[in-house]
């Protein structure tokens, strides 16, 4: 009879205990407890910034030691104290259940299982930095599921279920466990090797191709940060899983450390036969890029507040510009030198971001260091304020990358590309400061950086884009504003159209819509003094154009908490066509603020276009150093 293999002195055993009742089992074995042992269950997962109360899914806890029952006191919402002597083993049993179908907690039915150890592994206090240990036992019910995780294998059959081991309790909860009836493929970048699991695709999924494109992500982000050739540093990961949830309609990621666990459409998968890949492969393609570039940026090169993780609370920080914003750059960029995009789709992306960030009337109120900061109250919390409010630090902190790039490729010292390089020295891919990034920042770019990381990062000025961009043989245009943003509305349409946000100082605010109306018709005069007005049912904001016509003034008709309101809006300022100033002129809009900081005129919102001006100078940014990614290629 062979050994048992040697478990670590925290170890948990989890099964899927119920799949129709959601529920995990967990028995957590603790071989030498302090007296009086503390536990506790995180409130928070890395790299999501949201208070969650994981504890409030947890029930049926109870602990024994010597065979006997242990009192268990709850001090808190997610901390307890077992009444137990020092020394002899401990044993706590429990249940989670798992209703959360994020990448962000626990999910558990007939179909698949997953979880994060923050959802389903209580902390032993005192005891964090010894060896943690995972047993994953199946059921009848799950006996032919496969295992997917980026712990440590130590005794596991050949579908993963068995014995797993972590050195710590953080690297424990930071390895997401996938389990069901899963797809997979695998591959070797830059000598490293990766695995890809995938739940839920349909039929025509082309696994042969999203492996392929897969690689090509992964070889192009390890030479970013680790060379190419002989000269190459090593990897900081002895392995990669990517772990990916198929669904009718998602999209989502988190990182970690040696895997990350990713959500998307199933229509955004690669089809068989299919030649022109979709824009919605376009994106799930990019978020790998994301998630995996997080393996440095965020996951090691890390906010030095992130040091070590307080599981218990809010962890603040002002620098997720750099590490959301920064790796926001890289994601898009990195699939074009890869070839995966060529450059009217890099900078149809580069658009897109622009015109998201310009629309944003909190871009003016909120700084983008102060918007990391509030991530916790405000871009985790978004409501109908939200873009009046604050700005997101991953879309401006990506124009925050672009800028910086730009200006240092045209000053000729360095590039952001040799910044981050630099920085992953320098930190020794752990903590990072803001005055690491300044510091190399003067290094490699023969002078202080301060004013614009001051004005750019701290401060509300609009980024000097169509200046930058045009050095570099991209020209900025100015394009009318859609109808959407003359009027300042956010909205979806079906049936009616729905008001989900009104821009602050829009000419919808100014005539009194509200987030939550139904805007159901329009009432315009009759042609003619002596005939009635007209009213028209309205359900999208193309109907508006159509039956409003060349009225002067028209009354919105919509439904509030039931009651029928008539909002006036002065149609002909909306529909004739806008004129827009040369993208030279207000492209960056540093001049549109108001004392208040409101946009001067959020009726017609700033709208870009990029295009190629010079394609050598083009090139010279947008392919890399080695000029890789020439075009993208389809098989």
């Amino acid at each position: 009879m062979t050994a048992a293999p040697p478990t670590a002195d925290i170890h948990y055993r989890v099964q899927p205990l119920d799949v129709d009742a959601h529920l995990f089992s967990v028995e957590l074995h603790i071989a030498r407890p302090a007296a009086g042992q503390t536990l506790s269950l995180p409130v928070w997962i890395p790299g999501s910034y949201l208070v969650r109360e994981f504890s409030k899914n947890l029930q049926g806890l109870a602990a024994t030691q010597d065979g006997r029952p242990v009192a268990l006191v709850q001090h808190s919402k997610n901390r307890w104290t077992a009444d137990c002597a020092a020394g002899s083993p401990l044993v706590l049993s429990y249940q989670f259940c798992a209703y959360d179908s994020s990448v962000r907690a626990a999910w558990l039915d007939r179909r698949r299982g997953f979880f994060n150890g923050t959802s389903l592994c209580l902390r032993v206090h005192g005891q964090e930095d010894a060896p943690h240990s995972l047993q994953l036992q199946p059921t009848e019910a799950t006996a032919g599921w496969q295992v997917a995780t980026g712990l440590t294998a130590v005794d596991t059959d050949e579908r993963g279920w068995g014995l797993y081991r972590a050195d710590h309790y953080d690297e424990l909860v930071d390895c997401p466990v996938e389990m069901g009836r899963l797809w997979r493929g695998d591959f070797v970048a830059a000598g490293v090797p990766h695995s890809f699991v995938v739940a839920g695709a349909a039929p025509s999924f082309d696994g042969a191709r999203l492996i392929a494109d897969a690689r090509r992500i992964c070889e192009t982000v390890l030479a970013f940060w680790h060379g190419l050739g002989p000269q190459a540093t090593p990897a900081p990961m002895q392995r990669y899983v990517f772990m990916l949830n198929v669904v009718d309609d998602g999209y989502g990621g988190l990182e970690h450390r040696n895997s990350t666990a990713l959500i998307c459409g199933r229509r955004d998968l690669p089809r068989l036969g299919e030649r022109k890949p979709s824009d919605g492969y376009t994106t799930l393609l990019g978020l790998i890029s994301h998630e995996y570039f997080h393996t440095w940026n965020v996951k090691r090169l890390r906010p030095a507040e992130f040091t070590r993780y307080d599981y218990e609370q809010e962890n603040y920080t002002e620098l997720l510009w750099f590490f959301e914003g920064f790796t926001s750059y890289y994601d898009d960029l990195l699939l074009r030198r890869a070839g995966l995009i060529d450059d009217a789709q890099y900078l149809k992306l580069v658009t897109r971001t622009i015109n998201q960030v310009l629309q944003t009337p909190g871009r003016q109120l909120q700084s983008v260091a102060q918007a990391s900061f509030d991530a916790w109250v405000k871009y985790y919390r978004q409501d109908e304020n939200t873009p009046n409010q604050t700005v997101s630090y991953y879309t401006k902190g990506s124009l925050v990358a672009l800028s910086l790039d730009l200006l240092l490729r045209r000053e000729g010292r360095t590039t952001l590309d040799d910044v981050m390089r630099a920085l992953w020295l320098r930190c020794e891919g752990g903590p990072l400061r803001e005055a690491d990034v300044l510091a190399v920042l003067q290094e490699l770019g023969g002078r202080s950086f301060a004013a614009e990381i001051a004005r750019w990062v701290h401060g509300t000025d609009d980024l000097p884009l169509a200046e930058l961009l045009s050095a570099h043989g991209v020209q900025a245009r100015a394009e009318p504003a859609q109808l959407a943003q003359r009027l300042g509305l956010r909205v979806q349409e079906s049936h009616a159209i729905t008001i989900k946000t009104v821009l602050r100082g829009s000419v919808a605010e100014r005539a009194g819509f509200m987030a939550g109306d139904e805007w159901l018709a329009i009432e315009r005069p009759g042609e003619g003094s002596e005939l009635a007005p007209e009213r028209w049912r309205v359900q999208r904001l193309d109907d508006l154009a159509l039956y409003a016509g060349t009225a002067a003034d028209i009354l919105a008709w919509v439904a509030r908490d039931r009651q029928l309101m008539a909002l006036p809006l002065p149609w002909a300022s909306i529909w004739v066509p806008q004129v827009v100033a040369a993208a030279g002129d207000k492209a960056d809009n540093g001049d549109a603020k108001t004392a208040s900081g409101a946009s001067a005129d959020m009726s017609a919102p700033s709208n870009l276009g990029l295009e190629i001006s010079d394609a050598e100078a083009a090139r010279r940014w947008l392919a890399g150093p080695e000029g890789s990614g020439e075009a993208a290629t389809t098989p």
